[in-house]
């Protein structure tokens, strides 16, 4: 292991780095605090930096699926302070590949996050609610867009006119001009180009946005560029894990259509529809006895629609039992839509509000995060040294169904 120091950040690494300053083992050891791996891979689409939150991170080099399972690692010769470090989640692994790869050395996250909502439509507003109402711990303000001017000054009347006799703490919301949107920690796209309306579906309708929502997004991807956006970009528009891909792209494509890496990195774009697949299964699952273990031993993966997968049980995995929560949640939405009412309260809240509060809390939640060139949703956190992806021990039929998953999404954009 070779360590080094840049300013006043201590680094490690496998590989040489001849232009930084080479440091001993004990003095990189005396630091406190985040520390910071330093590898350099160019092979494959990477995130920029991440949480290193096991060793088999160090030594493998593919960022893919692969994040999801756990793997025997051999750790001979890696110092027992360095693995003490990554029990604690205080390392963050950085790819050297990218031009920009000093950015996160120097990131500090927000102590309250400064929040910024664009499209205040059904899930929009009803997502402001929400954050206004619960988000007084870690939200410092909201800002809020449409281009309806209208609507932004009922939103602005009403949603300041929230208050209650002991209700201290709740953040104040602003009207923006298109210009400021990116004046913030955190960027909220809800942005719907075209919802169909009650029984006048087709097919999934979610892909139906696809197209509309694509090139909306693709502008403000490139809006972010030119303001040289570090927040997050949170996505809540259908189809969330497709749009994520969208924006990123959008953002690192210059004048020429050539793709750079002046736009947003691949871990600052995060997607929000799993939470409420999540709440849905949850809600089936609690309707029979063979599937309540799904409560406490389930996950869901995946996207917000077609290609979802819930896992009735990790430990107890039961293929027959998962289907069925996985077909009860993606279907969940057409069932509200048979009542006459479009579903858009549950994802507001559940995938929007909900996820994006325990994201800024760095608390677990299911977002989409960047997987080797795919957008893919997982139970995650965000932490002072970068997102950490929940490892499991994954049986090999849940795999499977990952897998096929996974591919489609990247086969699609």
């Amino acid at each position: 292991m070779k360590y080094y120091r840049l300013k006043d950040k201590i680094l490690f690494s496998l590989e040489n780095y001849p232009n930084l300053t080479k440091i001993t083992e004990e003095e990189a050891q005396s630091t406190s605090g985040l520390i910071y791996f330093l590898k350099h891979n160019d092979n494959i689409p990477t995130r920029r930096s991440f949480c290193l939150a096991h060793p088999q991170m160090i030594y493998s080099h593919r960022e893919d699926l692969s994040l999801l399972q756990r793997e025997q690692t051999n750790t001979v010769g890696l110092p027992q302070w360095v693995f003490d470090k990554i029990q604690k989640r205080e390392v963050m692994a950085i790819n050297t590949a990218f031009k920009s790869w000093q950015e996160p050395l120097f990131n500090v996250p927000p102590k309250k996050w400064r929040v910024n909502i664009a499209g205040l439509g059904d899930v929009g507003g009803t997502l402001l609610i929400g954050l206004r109402l619960l988000g007084g711990d870690i939200i410092d303000s909201i800002g809020i867009y449409d281009r309806d001017l209208k609507k932004l000054q009922r939103w602005e009347q009403e949603i300041n006119q929230i208050n209650g006799y002991n209700t201290p703490n709740l953040p104040d919301v602003r009207i923006l001009k298109e210009d400021e949107v990116f004046d913030c920690d955190a960027f909220v796209f809800c942005i719907a180009a075209h919802v169909p309306e009650v029984g006048k579906e087709s097919g999934d309708v979610r892909m139906v946005q696809l197209e509309a929502n694509s090139k909306i997004i693709g502008a403000y991807g490139t809006l972010a560029r030119q303001a040289e956006f570090k927040g997050i970009f949170a996505v809540v528009s259908d189809p969330v894990d497709l749009l994520c891909k969208a924006v990123y792209l959008a953002s690192n494509t210059n004048e020429e259509g050539q793709q750079d890496e002046k736009g947003l990195a691949p871990e600052q774009v995060r997607g929000y529809g799993l939470g409420v697949m999540n709440a849905r299964a949850l809600y089936y699952a609690n309707k029979r006895t063979d599937t309540k273990n799904y409560v406490t031993e389930g996950r869901a993966f995946g996207p917000h629609g077609a290609g979802l997968i819930i896992a009735n049980s990790i430990e107890n995995y039961h293929q027959e039992l998962s289907l069925y929560l996985t077909e009860k949640a993606r279907t969940a939405n057409l069932e509200v839509r048979e009542t006459g009412y479009k579903p858009y309260i549950a994802p507001a809240l559940s995938s929007g509000t909900l996820s994006i509060l325990d994201t800024l809390r760095g608390e677990w939640h299911y977002s989409a995060t960047y997987m080797g060139g795919v957008y893919m949703g997982a139970k995650n956190r965000l932490l002072p040294s970068g997102t950490e992806v929940e490892i499991l021990d994954l049986p090999p039929q849940l795999m499977e169904r990952l897998q096929a998953t996974y591919d489609e999404l990247r086969d699609l954009l």
